[in-house]
């Protein structure tokens, strides 16, 4: 078996003769969370439409799980799994059980999960008998992924996953996703917040205007890792800031210089994912 989940080389698409995706190179290695990272309209969701097997392609090659998706099969579809963006579906007013659902959508696969252990995984296992209908939003997303995850996909796509969580419930829904991660899943996941491509991503790819711009871990896209640090205190007259190349000596001469005792109000900051994404894409910071 390939060690590839996704490779994508030269991968084009217009519309009305405008380029939403420009001779697009990329690779997801199996097993690994990697996040698709761009403003709207940058390509991303055809990008992602493309792979599903949803959208036809003008041109390049795009293999997942080693097969293209344009020529899909019925046993190709059953080793992916798909959670959409949230919408106003039928599941959000159905009076089917949360049991129900994921049993009805079992019955599509040749070799799917019990319902019971899917449910138990996704956190719904006190819910498999209540209505879909009575969900709170973030139980409803769990149910997406529960669906999503029936068939025992070896790829899972996840189109932002927690757009309009609360704090508490991305938490939540993070330890979801890396616990499917730490199971062998390998997971393409775009989504506009950034410290959640942070938190999950093992490697992130910036696309903009159909294009990739880089991809990398999150700890070192755009030179972060060894980008200067901004060195901030208060001194004598006030806010001090340094940026240089060696913080660490920075900081081991103001400590000398404050008697070996504390810096007040001592930060070492080094340029966040999202100052260099901003960059990357062109906008002001």
């Amino acid at each position: 078996m390939s060690d590839v989940a996704i490779r994508v080389s030269g991968l084009r698409k217009t519309y009305q003769g405008r380029a939403a995706v420009d001779g697009l190179d990329l690779t997801v290695r199996r097993g690994e969370v990697f996040s698709l990272l761009g403003p709207n309209g940058a390509g991303k969701s055809t990008t992602v439409e493309i792979l599903e097997g949803y959208r036809s392609r003008d041109g390049g090659e795009v293999a997942v799980l080693g097969h293209d998706p344009a020529e899909a099969t019925a046993e190709w579809k059953s080793r992916i799994g798909i959670v959409l963006q949230r919408v106003d579906d039928l599941a959000q007013s159905s009076e089917l059980t949360v049991r129900e659902w994921v049993s009805s959508v079992a019955a599509y696969f040749p070799d799917p999960m019990r319902p019971d252990d899917a449910i138990e995984l996704v956190g719904l296992a006190d819910k498999r008998d209540a209505r879909s209908s009575s969900l709170s939003g973030g139980q409803r997303r769990r149910l997406d992924v529960a669906l999503g995850i029936i068939g025992r996909p070896e790829l899972l796509f996840l189109d932002e996953p927690t757009t309009g969580f609360d704090p508490e419930a991305r938490r939540q829904f993070w330890g979801l996703i890396e616990s499917l991660a730490d199971a062998g899943t390998t997971i393409l996941l775009t989504t506009h917040y950034l410290d959640e491509a942070e938190h999950l991503a093992d490697r992130v790819a910036v696309i903009n205007a159909g294009r990739i711009i880089e991809v990398g871990a999150p700890a070192t896209l755009g030179g972060r890792a060894t980008a200067a640090a901004t060195v901030r205190w208060i001194g004598a007259d006030g806010p001090q800031e340094l940026t240089t190349d060696e913080p660490t000596r920075t900081v081991l001469e103001l400590a000398a210089r404050f008697g070996g005792g504390e810096v007040p109000e001592l930060v070492v900051e080094r340029p966040s994912l999202e100052d260099v994404y901003l960059r990357m894409i062109g906008s002001p910071e």
